[in-house]
């Protein structure tokens, strides 16, 4: 797991999800074949987080881009195929469908999730590149009924999580070294 991974992790942790990363779902043969990818092997899911409370199973796919331009509206919009690529789950609404359908029978079928659990898909990434791109992804992503979860929003969850009780998490000292009693 890299480090952008386990902080978002630590995050829904925090937020009363059981959390897990690098999932592999176990497409079948006839699944392969009806997203078009045959000899794809198992599908890889960055993070997936269940609530038991809410019978969600979050799909969080994570970028950190901290030190490159960011994530820009163009990746998920139709304006520029090369970066799409790197969203797959985002840009095939057919490959989406049969992955999270077998997901949530794997998950189910294994006892970690209640059948028929909701899966909602979402974005954490540390950067955005413009200010217009952010605009543009909050109203995409929120047509679309997926979460993003920007640097922004990721700073806020660190703040909660450095005015919690003590936790022996890399990401909850960090946060409480950096960012306790800060406000700016």
């Amino acid at each position: 797991m890299d480090a952008f991974e386990q902080l978002v992790s630590e995050i829904l942790w925090m937020d009363g999800y059981w959390v897990r990363t690098s999932v592999k779902v176990e497409l079948t043969k006839k699944e392969k074949v009806s997203i078009g990818r045959p000899s794809s092997p198992r599908w890889d899911l960055d993070i997936v987080a269940y609530s038991g409370r809410d019978n969600l199973l979050r799909v969080i796919e994570c970028k950190s881009y901290l030190d490159s331009r960011g994530v820009a509206l163009c990746a998920f919009d139709g304006n520029n195929p090369k970066f799409a690529k790197r969203f797959k789950l985002f840009g095939d609404k057919n490959l989406r469908d049969v992955v999270f359908n077998r997901l949530r029978r794997q998950f189910a079928g294994s006892g970690a999730c209640a059948p028929k659990a909701t899966v909602r898909l979402g974005l954490a990434c540390g950067r955005i590149a413009t200010e217009r791109d952010r605009a543009g992804l909050k109203k995409y992503f929120a047509r679309k009924g997926w979460d993003l979860w920007d640097e922004r929003y990721l700073k806020e969850r660190l703040e909660a999580m450095s005015k919690r009780g003590y936790e022996n998490q890399v990401t909850a000292v960090a946060a409480k070294l950096l960012l306790r009693g800060k406000v700016e």
